[in-house]
């Protein structure tokens, strides 16, 4: 396919590298050039200056940028240049409410729009190994499946317009209170003179058992914290989460008590920590 992509940082950059090598043409853009241009000579993709030109006859149109402004912003450039029929798929975490407005915006000319955020960090991004949650057209997903799971191992569609984002916030939901489990135990473990690698040994095997254990237990037991995404970006999130929150009556206590701990976190100068720092804000408390 003749793909624009738009966004090329931590996530974007790798999820681009997978398409040139799944053999697609791919233009580029980032709102730091060098960061285009070095995309550009790792892979062999073509760098774009503006997003004008990266959308420019594209049959598929991704984003993967920072936040509602931004994608309103780029859908806007990006329209006029697209192919008849194309597809925009978004991978920005967004409100759902952005996600309906751009797929209203996109139908009145022809194009489909797809909130499609994603689950697996930074080291899903480098392996191609993204859960992808797509809300929209059906048949617009499926135009463009084959070309999503070059840097993808799952892609499920949730619904209309708005539903992967509405997922996603149900994913941030869960790590936001399994991250802040994993801080509690890694804390009264310390405080009780255990050793933390015993304690691993013993406990992942069983029902405590999770993603967030097997990969973060031991290096926030020994307070390194830099191992992908970022509290800045979580607390973004459960922004979304907790409006979202607001407008739909659901009751979200432990999501706003950690929304809640990570500005704790932010004030203690770890905006750009991982989100697993939530063990450092504990940790300070026993100095």
């Amino acid at each position: 396919m003749k793909i624009g992509f738009v966004g090329l940082g931590v996530m974007g950059g790798p999820m681009a590298r997978h398409l040139v090598a799944a053999g697609h043409e791919v233009s580029g853009y980032n709102r730091s050039p060098a960061k285009a241009e070095a995309w550009s000579a790792a892979t062999g993709g073509r760098y774009c200056a503006t997003v004008s030109d990266a959308a420019e006859g594209a049959d598929l149109f991704i984003l993967c940028v920072g936040n509602d402004d931004d994608v309103r912003r780029v859908v806007a450039e990006a329209l006029p240049h697209l192919a008849r029929g194309a597809a925009i798929v978004d991978h920005t975490t967004t409100s759902a409410r952005v996600a309906r407005d751009m797929s209203a915006l996109a139908g009145r000319q022809g194009v489909a729009f797809i909130d499609a955020p994603v689950s697996g960090g930074q080291a899903g991004a480098e392996n191609g190994q993204l859960s992808v949650m797509a809300g929209g057209d059906a048949a617009a997903l499926e135009r463009v499946k084959a070309a999503l799971t070059a840097y993808s191992r799952a892609v499920k569609h949730m619904g209309p317009s708005g539903s992967g984002q509405l997922t996603k916030m149900v994913n941030q939901i869960a790590i936001a209170g399994v991250v802040q489990g994993l801080a509690e135990a890694v804390h009264f473990a310390q405080s009780a003179g255990l050793d933390a690698d015993a304690v691993y040994d013993a406990i992942s095997k069983g029902a405590a058992q999770s993603w967030q254990m097997d990969n973060r237990w031991k290096t926030a037991a020994t307070g390194q914290f830099d191992f992908g995404f970022a509290v800045d970006w979580m607390r973004k999130d459960l922004g979304l989460v907790l409006d979202e929150a607001r407008a739909n009556g659901s009751h979200l206590a432990v999501t706003a008590l950690v929304d809640q701990f990570y500005s704790e976190v932010q004030a203690m100068g770890g905006s750009r920590w991982d989100t697993s720092s939530l063990a450092a804000r504990l940790q300070d408390r026993r100095k």
